[in-house]
């Protein structure tokens, strides 16, 4: 039976802005990208971004390996210590928004990442895009690498996610959703924007708390992965 981890990007809300549906998505995943997840057995995993409020580490920036090695270093120890307060551990790493598609193709980005992953603790499992820099530099830095699929966005035919900034980036159609899903953790292959078929073995599938609809979406995602014969469970329980 192939076993796949349901992750969820979450925990985006600040100050007087609520932000996604976080509670209500808990009880369909295995992991969440945020310091939180006890009541529902859900894995902790930090989810480091650019020091962008206001873009919310969505926007490209420009900075160099070793400011990205620092703040990502940081932002780990930060929730690290927010999550062992709570009596929870870390269990993974995956950088989040422009950081993430920056370092898919930028190796010394992705390098300062995977070594401050590894200068915290090698333990942690590192999330990255199939086929890209991500999954090399957390190879070379010896860490165990899951290869993430994202249920809710589209892809290029290169492998790599289509910018929000283009329509039909994200998908909110359940029914799209669950079949792409499904092919991604049975048949290792998606459907790109221009309608070839990429590649895309996976270990761990991402949906994102502030797609319209998280609530519903997520539960009929596991429902469709676990009818097609899958286990769904947290990416560190998964032999490898």
């Amino acid at each position: 039976m192939k076993t796949i981890d349901l992750n969820c990007d979450m925990g985006e809300s600040f100050g007087a802005y609520t932000i996604g549906a976080d509670e209500a998505v808990m009880p369909s995943i295995t992991s969440a990208n945020v310091a939180c997840g006890r009541d529902h057995g859900v894995a902790v995993g930090a989810h480091p971004g650019f020091p962008d409020l206001v873009g919310f580490g969505r926007r490209d920036m420009r900075v160099a390996p070793q400011e990205v090695e620092a703040f990502v270093l940081y932002q780990i120890g930060a929730l690290a210590g927010i999550a062992r307060g709570e009596g929870l551990r870390l269990a993974h790493v995956k950088p989040h928004g422009a950081l993430y598609n920056m370092a898919v193709r930028d190796r010394s980005l992705a390098d300062a990442i995977a070594r401050a992953v590894a200068s915290f603790d090698r333990s942690l499992i590192f999330f990255a895009l199939p086929n890209s820099d991500l999954v090399r530099a957390g190879q070379s830095a010896g860490l165990q690498v899951a290869l993430e699929g994202f249920a809710d966005r589209a892809y290029e035919p290169d492998g790599s996610l289509t910018p929000r900034s283009r329509a039909g980036a994200v998908i909110c159609d359940e029914e799209t959703v669950v079949r792409r899903a499904v092919r991604m953790a049975t048949q290792g292959v998606v459907v790109a924007a221009d309608g070839s078929e990429v590649a895309m073995p996976v270990d761990t599938i991402c949906t994102h708390g502030d797609t319209p609809g998280a609530q519903s979406l997520t539960r009929a995602l596991r429902a469709g992965l676990e009818l097609a014969g899958v286990k769904v469970a947290a990416v560190a329980g998964i032999p490898r």
